[in-house]
């Protein structure tokens, strides 16, 4: 059976108040055992005292008016009573005519000399006593229960702030800090942090050491992209007037598959940028799927189970499914097929599957990483077409999520955000022109 995990807050907050309850626990059964040594040693030293005295009188024959001493009493306590037939002096709490008494006795020639004092009030400050012990621990106890409980709360949250935080850095916000949420330890440099405030500040600091080296790697690539751009397109240009023949169709064909490279670069370090921002217009999702997955110019079939209208931005989708399709044909095994659908819970999806070995594992676990692909001499993995995908997707606020069927194949699924109009009149319902 698992044990339920406990918060930090609780585990501190249980732990003061057990320590706490143990401490008052071991002073108050030492008071209590200090306080009733002395009160009952007092009230057995009196009635000792009483004894000697009546054990004299009874010697000398003389009245013992005024002492409580009775010869051979009933009440006295057996164990008490033995002690004094074997020639010993004792003493011992017991009763007397239903009444708590302290008992001394001793021998009496051939009798039993017995004195005995009142011990009903002693018992009763004893109980006093008591009950003033417990209520000032149940009291101490609480208070320094609350008193940790607000401590390990303000530990807690601080924490608490930390790590979400580092989720939202991992999510990859990188913008996000800490700052002052770690509390007033955090300010002043190390010498006037906590604990809680240096883990923060550390935090913080990988933060913006991460932010600043993906920026600049960011920048690095887009530069590099920029720069090659133009002579490519030079390059381009005078590839054409090269004369017929596998010669040039070789360096077109290379030439191509460089400036397609080109353009990835910059599209993905304008999505890292943030700079891309949806243009949305209403259309017929079935008919814009088709149209996408045929200007991919591959044999792959659409099945639409359900037409509706969704509020995106083409050129977007577009580049999503050419993508994914083309990723399926590359990496997969025919027939590839595309559904567009609409399942219960009213968010359209489309699907892209295909025939092949699936998904790698890794893709699967950390999702498309770019300048991996399954090409041989490359790796398993994938290159940047999954990453544009995932970046665009983004931008246009659709989930895409991929799995791996059951039985055989990949599937690439994603799910559209319903932005319904306030006013349907208002929006351009655009419908794809058949071929």
């Amino acid at each position: 059976m698992r044990i339920p995990a406990v918060s930090l807050r609780w585990k501190i907050a249980l732990t003061v108040t057990a320590v706490c309850c143990a401490v008052a626990a071991v002073l108050g059964v030492l008071v209590h055992n200090a306080v009733a040594r002395q009160t009952v040693g007092q009230v057995r030293k009196e009635t000792r005292a009483d004894l000697d005295t009546a054990l004299d009188l009874f010697e000398y024959g003389t009245s013992r008016e005024g002492i409580n001493s009775v010869l051979d009493p009933p009440e006295l306590p057996g164990p008490l009573e033995k002690l004094a037939r074997d020639g010993e002096r004792g003493s011992m709490v017991g009763t007397y005519h239903g009444r708590p008494v302290m008992w001394a006795a001793a021998p009496a020639d051939d009798q039993v000399m017995a004195v005995w004092s009142p011990y009903g009030n002693t018992r009763r400050s004893l109980e006093m006593l008591d009950t003033a012990i417990l209520g000032s621990a149940v009291l101490a106890a609480t208070a320094v229960a609350l008193a940790g409980l607000f401590l390990a709360h303000r530990i807690s949250r601080r924490l608490s702030a930390t790590a979400a935080v580092a989720r939202r850095i991992t999510a990859g916000d990188l913008d996000a800090r800490v700052g002052d949420t770690a509390g007033p330890g955090a300010r002043g440099g190390p010498a006037g942090q906590d604990e809680v405030g240096a883990v923060a500040a550390a935090l913080d600091s990988v933060a913006g050491s991460l932010q600043s080296r993906l920026q600049a790697e960011q920048r690095f690539t887009a530069d590099v992209a920029h720069e090659l751009r133009t002579p490519l397109t030079g390059i381009l240009a005078s590839a054409d007037l090269l004369p017929e023949g596998r010669p040039k169709e070789m360096i077109n064909d290379r030439l191509r598959a460089l400036h397609r490279l080109t353009e990835d670069l910059l599209e993905i370090s304008r999505l890292d940028s943030g700079a891309e921002h949806a243009d949305l217009a209403a259309y017929e999702l079935g008919a814009l799927v088709e149209r996408s997955v045929r200007a991919t110019g591959l044999d792959t079939e659409v099945r639409v189970a359900a037409e509706t209208v969704v509020d995106t931005d083409r050129r977007r989708l577009d580049r999503i499914l050419a993508n994914l399709v083309i990723n399926a044909h590359r990496h997969g095994r025919p027939p590839v097929v595309v559904t567009v659908d609409v399942p219960a819970d009213g968010l359209p999806t489309i699907e892209v599957r295909d025939h092949g070995p699936g998904y790698p594992d890794d893709l699967l676990r950390h999702g498309p990483q770019r300048f991996r692909t399954d090409a041989p001499g490359r790796g398993k993995g994938h290159g940047l077409g999954l990453t544009i995908a995932v970046g665009q997707a983004a931008v246009l606020g659709v989930d895409l999520h991929f799995t791996n069927d059951p039985g055989d194949g990949a599937r690439a699924v994603l799910r559209l955000p319903t932005h319904p109009p306030p006013d349907a009149s208002n929006f351009e319902r655009v419908s794809e022109p058949e071929s």
